[in-house]
């Protein structure tokens, strides 16, 4: 037997309730959860980017050339800092339009089993007329608090409608 609940709103079923461009503040930091690369993040980064240089997959090639292990590609650390990956895209639920750029500097080699803790934080606001951009510096670091990578990346948003 149904039972229909006429109090549930599936429309309703948030995380938190949608912020606008007014809303947001520079300063304001978004983390991500850390996670430890283990083999199958790399082998499934393999699969997907389709670079098949040994020195990300292949442990002893690897340690031939003096690495401890098998080194990340620089988007695997990159997409680390995907919006989707946090809280901010919920944040934004009604008024995101879309990520419009990105850019990193990969400033130190990640290896498989090294824990990364990646952020964003909001660095400025560009208003619009019926938008704006919200400009966020990109970082991760790793377990030895290591700064392994910054970035920047602008995502345009709505600007709350006239009520």
């Amino acid at each position: 037997m149904r039972h229909i609940d006429p109090n549930f709103d599936p429309a309703q079923h948030t995380l938190t309730d949608s912020s606008y461009f007014e809303d947001m503040r520079v300063g304001q930091r978004f983390v991500i959860p850390s996670r430890t690369l283990g083999d199958a993040n790399f082998a499934a980064f393999q699969l997907a980017s389709g670079d098949n240089h040994p020195i990300h997959y292949d442990v002893e090639y690897c340690r031939g050339k003096g690495h401890p292990h098998m080194l990340a590609h620089g988007f695997q650390i990159a997409i680390q800092t995907a919006p989707g990956a946090g809280m901010l895209p919920h944040v934004l639920e009604e008024s995101l339009i879309g990520l419009i750029e990105q850019s990193s500097k990969f400033l130190m080699p990640v290896y498989c089993g090294d824990t990364v803790y990646p952020a964003l934080e909001i660095s400025e606001l560009i208003p619009g007329k019926t938008t704006g951009v919200i400009v966020l510096n990109s970082s991760v670091h790793n377990q030895h608090r290591e700064l392994v990578m910054s970035g920047e990346q602008r995502m345009l948003v709505r600007k709350r409608p006239p009520t």
